[in-house]
C-alpha cells in the first residue's frame, strides 16, 4: 500500500474504506492493519470512528481552503502576471480587513481598532 513516512497523500473514501473494512468486519485488528499498510494507527482509528459516526460520508475528504497567497509566497521567480495577481490579492485582503475595522501599518502589520 503506502510506504512509511509518505507525506501528504490524499486518500479517497474508497481507499480508506478498503483499508478499514477488515477492522469493521472484525477480521483484523487495527494494529494488524497498521503493520500491513504502514499507516499510522491513530489515522486508521480516526477513519473507523468517522465511518461509525457518519457512515461512508465520514470518509469523504473535506475541502480545505488553503491560503491563496501561499502559491505566490513560496515561489522565488514570479512572472509579471503572477506578480500582478499576488499584489492584487494582497490589496483585496487589505481592503476586506479595513472594512472589518482593522488598521494596516506601513510595515504590513495589522492592528485592530474599535469603532
Amino acid at each position: 500500500m503506502a510506504s512509511k513516512g509518505q507525506k501528504f497523500k490524499k486518500w479517497t473514501a474508497e481507499e480508506k474504506f478498503k483499508i478499514i473494512e477488515p477492522a469493521l468486519n472484525f477480521e483484523k485488528s487495527t494494529w494488524d492493519i497498521t503493520r500491513e499498510s504502514g499507516l499510522n494507527n491513530g489515522m486508521i482509528n480516526n477513519w473507523i470512528k468517522a465511518y461509525r459516526e457518519k457512515g461512508y460520508e465520514g470518509l469523504v475528504p473535506k475541502i480545505k481552503h488553503d491560503n491563496p497567497l501561499a502559491k505566490y509566497c513560496n515561489k522565488k521567480n514570479l512572472t509579471k502576471e503572477e506578480q500582478l495577481e499576488y499584489e492584487n490579492m494582497k490589496l483585496r485582503i487589505e481592503n476586506e480587513l479595513l472594512k472589518k475595522g482593522y488598521l494596516m501599518k506601513g510595515d504590513g502589520t495589522i492592528v485592530k481598532f474599535m469603532k
